[in-house]
């Protein structure tokens, strides 16, 4: 239960302190607008989307307004496009990108997700159809998102689409070589991918899901740097566990304030309310960073030795009173640390207090993975590939989402900058070693098995 001065703060927070709840996504099933006809099936899910969702933006921004607490983006998740379009080539599937696109445009969401496929075991036609079209839908489009789920701890790594994923995203980032390889960034591969995330570009409504839910993510990791500051303040000589608690109690300020707005959007609009994703999202402003928090801990940048056990103990205390806040927690729900997403991390990045690997060991205990991560041009996709595949690893034997949102640009290399504008941010290359030395292992395809579920250590 709050006591009288943590309301208050709370109302502090949303006064001074920019909390606000990241997203308020809604899913839309398109599996029963399933139809061999390429014109039917756009028409239908056009008109399915704009009807279901041509009063989001308005309700958020007034159930925003009453509370006084803003909804930054509102957006759209759809059904797996692979299984809800399988009967199209390559050439249907960009033709229901731009429906995608067109609809997004038309109820002005920032963004729609969904354009994906689910290949941990295997890849079917509507699989590959997607695929192949990933590159030219990407580039013909402004805010469509898409993802691919490449790997499970029950099914393994399927090194076949690993390998696949790496050419695609090279052909990606030659298809926008003009935008600094900004298609890239609307695209990333998954283990472990939820069926409820609000964020992007990994949402898509998954098949267990209601045929329309209201999905939100909150905020806050400039709310939670605050908390530690004045406990720090407060007590200098505070020992992490006792910052730990001071984070558990913020993030449970923070996800009520998300599931209250969430069920009242969800009421309004008539649909189900879903989950609450208890992500720490920054943004690249200041004040908004997840870096800055290891900073407010008492290290000198985010990736300097302790950075890992500083992500553990923020991810822990997070989920902890994200989970007492909610009565329905979902998606993701931890730290991201993405690069050019964050003006803290994107800065020990171009210092050099950020390695790739350092990242990478982080990731094993994020919410996510390597995020907005840009890379030199001359990256090779097998190289691309290996770095996916060490992220689908890391995810598999640790039973949790991980991610890989990699940006090839062309003409760029390490320490050039790269601008992709509003929340997706701007970062300078980080270098990749030993690159094109992964050929041999990931051109022997197949699948890596599931691992035990005993013998754990």
């Amino acid at each position: 239960m709050l006591n009288d001065r943590e309301v208050l703060s709370t109302l502090s927070m949303i006064k001074n302190e920019n909390l606000d709840v990241r997203t308020v996504t809604l899913g839309i099933s398109l599996l029963d607008c399933a139809s061999h006809d390429l014109s039917r099936f756009t028409d239908t899910i056009y008109t399915r989307i704009t009807t279901l969702a041509k009063d989001l933006v308005t309700v958020c921004d007034e159930v925003g307004d009453r509370y006084g607490i803003p909804v930054v983006n509102k957006r759209i998740s759809v059904s797996p496009i692979a299984v809800a379009a399988a009967p199209f080539d390559s050439r249907g599937m960009i033709e229901v990108a731009k429906t995608l696109d067109r609809a997004a445009k038309d109820v002005n969401v920032d963004f729609i997700g969904g354009f994906g496929a689910l290949v941990e075991k295997g890849m079917a036609k509507g699989d590959l159809a997607l695929i192949e079209a990933i590159p030219e839908a990407l580039d013909v489009t402004d805010r469509m998102c898409s993802s691919v789920n490449v790997a499970t701890t029950r099914a393994g790594i399927n090194m076949d689409a690993v390998a696949l994923m790496g050419r695609t995203i090279k052909a990606t980032a030659e298809r926008t070589k003009d935008r600094d390889a900004l298609g890239c960034a609307k695209l990333v591969v998954f283990a472990n991918i939820p069926e409820d995330v609000p964020f992007m570009a990994g949402a898509y409504l998954g098949v267990g899901e209601a045929s329309s839910v209201i999905n939100v993510g909150v905020s806050g990791p400039g709310v939670v740097r605050k908390a530690i500051d004045r406990a720090v303040a407060d007590n200098p000589g505070a020992h992490l566990g006792q910052l730990a608690d001071v984070i558990k109690r913020t993030a449970y300020k923070v996800t009520r304030v998300g599931e209250i707005i969430g069920r009242e959007v969800a009421r309004l609009l008539g649909v189900e309310f879903g989950i609450v994703d208890l992500s720490l999202a920054p943004t690249p402003n200041v004040g908004d960073s997840v870096g800055e928090i290891f900073q407010s801990l008492g290290l000198g940048a985010i990736g300097v030795p302790g950075s890992t056990a500083a992500l553990a103990m923020l991810n822990d205390a997070v989920k902890k009173g994200g989970a007492f806040a909610s009565s329905r927690v979902g998606g993701l729900s931890g730290a991201f640390i993405p690069v050019s997403e964050d003006l803290n991390i994107a800065a020990a990045a171009s210092s050099g207090q950020l390695c790739l690997e350092k990242l990478e060991a982080m990731t094993a205990v994020c919410s996510v993975g390597l995020d907005m991560v840009a890379l030199p041009g001359d990256t090779t996709a097998e190289t691309l590939s290996g770095i996916i595949a060490d992220e689908m690893a890391i995810g598999m034997i640790n039973k949790k989402t991980t991610a890989a949102r990699l940006i090839p640009v062309l003409g760029k290399k390490a320490g050039d900058k790269v601008f992709f504008g509003g929340l997706l941010g701007e970062a300078e290359i980080m270098p990749v070693r030993c690159n094109n030395v992964s050929g041999g292992f990931i051109g022997r395809g197949g699948a890596i098995p599931a691992p035990l579920q005993a013998l754990i250590n």
